[in-house]
């Protein structure tokens, strides 16, 4: 197969969450450890940070992975989903997998793993741990799909765990209370391996001390020891180009867990660290967290998608100075719309429209339910209409955003 048909063979022939939603999910690790043994087990022949959260995971992953790069080390990336190439998903020090790889790797195993019947994320979870194992990475930085415990990445056995925060997300799989969700989160602690809390959160916070306990893994919780304010004005003077109030959370649960692999052995200096958090973006290709994509109309997008996302990027918007806002929104078809809905300003214009995969919400049910909520716009064919709509009604001083859903964000990249 060429690399476009091993593309089309990897998105239409395998089930695939972030496309379907629920048919693709699967309750179990079993599909995953079959496809690891077919392969000899790669995911045992490197080390790794394993990365686990409601939001902030694909933010802090890159954060870590940089501070390595800058340090020295050979480092492997594993996020999703991707915004505009299926290889973003799959970063060594920053470089996407070879094409010639990805097409290598499904000639060669299609017809052993198909009796297995994987979906997406199982197939290119394997494929990341053989990439790296091939490649002998110091370390990679693995993140974690959705939840913890039964995710495909959760057969690794990392030197750090880290949970960014809970919120509610995807709760018909998680469950629908925060404890539940962070029950599921803290399947990825391990016995004897410490693991970094990035928010402490009085509803969820026994839960990861209590699996902590079980586990006996050392547990720490990154805001009870550090603050923006001493990483980023102190001494070390730390600087990321990453905007957005929440990234500050993220600088400090990311450096809580550099402090972490540093407490093992690795050395890695202050200049490091330095250097990795402000060439974070060079090194990594991170996109969409509070990206700005134009200056006339100044124009920002943010893959922020649920409601704890969205709350963030509102308190973002009011240190925007704009005269009128313009809205491209559009949702997943599985999200809880109400609740997102309820917070948007309903002085912004909206353009609503649906991400080009199956799982968008049609955006004339998304006028109807943000009409419930006094939001005001017109329904438009596709993300590329609504965007230039957008772009062509606003002026000079004013603001257009482009949020709502990781998809539309990346139609408009």
């Amino acid at each position: 197969m060429t690399y476009r048909q091993t593309l089309d063979y990897l998105f239409a022939q395998l089930p695939m969450f972030h496309r379907v939603g629920a048919a693709a999910y699967r309750a179990d690790l079993n599909n995953t450890i079959a496809l690891c043994s077919l392969l000899n087990h790669p995911e045992n022949n490197f080390r790794s940070i394993h990365i686990a959260g409601t939001n902030g995971k694909g933010s802090t992953s890159h954060m870590i992975a940089s501070v390595l790069q800058s340090a020295g080390y050979k480092t492997g990336l594993y996020t999703s989903p991707h915004l505009k190439d299926f290889r973003e998903r799959i970063r060594i020090n920053g470089k996407k997998i070879p094409k010639s790889y990805v097409t290598k790797f499904v000639k060669i195993n299609r017809k052993s793993f198909e009796p297995i019947q994987p979906s997406f994320f199982e197939y290119t979870a394997v494929m990341a741990f053989q990439y790296f194992a091939d490649e002998k990475v110091d370390i990679a930085v693995i993140e974690t799909g959705m939840g913890g415990r039964l995710d495909s990445t959760n057969v690794i056995t990392p030197l750090v765990s880290v949970i960014t925060n809970i919120s509610k997300d995807h709760t018909a799989f998680l469950g629908d209370t925060l404890p539940a969700i962070a029950g599921e989160k803290a399947g990825i602690i391990k016995p004897g391996v410490p693991v970094v809390i990035g928010e402490t959160q009085h509803e969820v916070e026994d839960v990861f001390i209590t699996k902590a306990k079980e586990q006996r893994a050392p547990i720490i919780f990154a805001d009870q020891h550090y603050s923006p304010q001493a990483l980023t004005t102190g001494g070390l003077s730390l600087y990321c180009p990453l905007k957005g109030l929440y990234q500050e959370k993220n600088l400090i649960t990311s450096y809580q867990a550099v402090q972490m692999l540093i407490s093992k052995g690795f050395p890695i200096s202050d200049e490091h660290i330095r250097l990795g958090y402000r060439n974070v973006i060079r090194q990594t290709g991170l996109q969409g967290r509070w990206q700005i994509i134009g200056r006339k109309p100044k124009t920002i997008c943010d893959v922020g998608h649920n409601e704890a996302g969205i709350r963030y990027i509102l308190l973002q918007l009011e240190k925007e100075k704009y005269e009128k806002l313009h809205w491209v929104f559009g949702l997943v078809n599985d999200k809880d719309a109400d609740s997102i809905l309820k917070l948007l300003p309903a002085t912004a214009i909206y353009y609503f429209c649906k991400a080009n995969i199956p799982r968008g919400l049609d955006a004339g049910e998304l006028r109807n339910k943000a009409k419930v909520f006094g939001l005001d716009g017109k329904v438009y064919s596709s993300v590329k209409d609504a965007y230039q709509s957008a772009c062509n009604s606003a002026g000079g001083h004013d603001l257009v955003f482009v949020g709502g859903s990781t998809f539309i964000v990346a139609e408009v990249l």
